[in-house]
């Protein structure tokens, strides 16, 4: 159940609340600790990113309320689909990411998981809440841009 991306890599899951709830401010990149039963449950398609956010913790960084369905063919014990996964940065992307969190206000959500360089990576996003205003706007300024393509489209058809 995974699509190629516009940049060619293949994408596992994606947040589109993200983007919806929060204007992203920084885009990274993280790798994910997963044991082999998750790494083949996100393969399969399995993963859901929606209420999904990541904290720092004593120098690390963890992702809380990702969902991984548990792969039904593991011989050993399921683990709890929602517990926190640690996720792979640099100290300096950690603490860059520690003082936006607490000076700036921000949170970390993640954007999407997907096959990169042969194994899972998961793209964050460095994200300010929207307002209900600020949502609102945004589906109008989108309307407006999707007509404008439609009336693109049909004036070169010539309908």
């Amino acid at each position: 159940m995974s699509r190629k991306d516009d940049d060619g890599r293949k994408v596992f899951a994606r947040n589109r609340a993200a983007r919806h709830n929060y204007l992203i401010v920084e885009e990274l990149e993280a790798g994910l600790v997963l044991t082999g039963a998750e790494v083949k449950s996100v393969r399969a398609g399995k993963v859901v990113l929606k209420d999904a956010f990541a904290s720092v913790q004593d120098g690390e960084v963890f992702l809380h309320n990702m969902h991984i369905s548990p792969y039904t063919h593991a011989r050993v014990e399921v683990q709890d689909p929602e517990r926190s996964r640690k996720l792979l940065l640099h100290r300096r992307e950690i603490l860059k990411l520690q003082r936006q969190i607490r000076q700036d206000g921000l949170t970390v959500v993640p954007l999407r998981l997907y096959l990169g360089r042969g194994v899972i990576k998961c793209e964050l996003g460095v994200a300010k809440g929207k307002k209900t205003h600020d949502k609102r706007a945004a589906k109008k300024e989108e309307s407006a841009r999707r007509e404008m393509r439609n009336a693109m489209g049909r004036q070169r058809k010539g309908i």
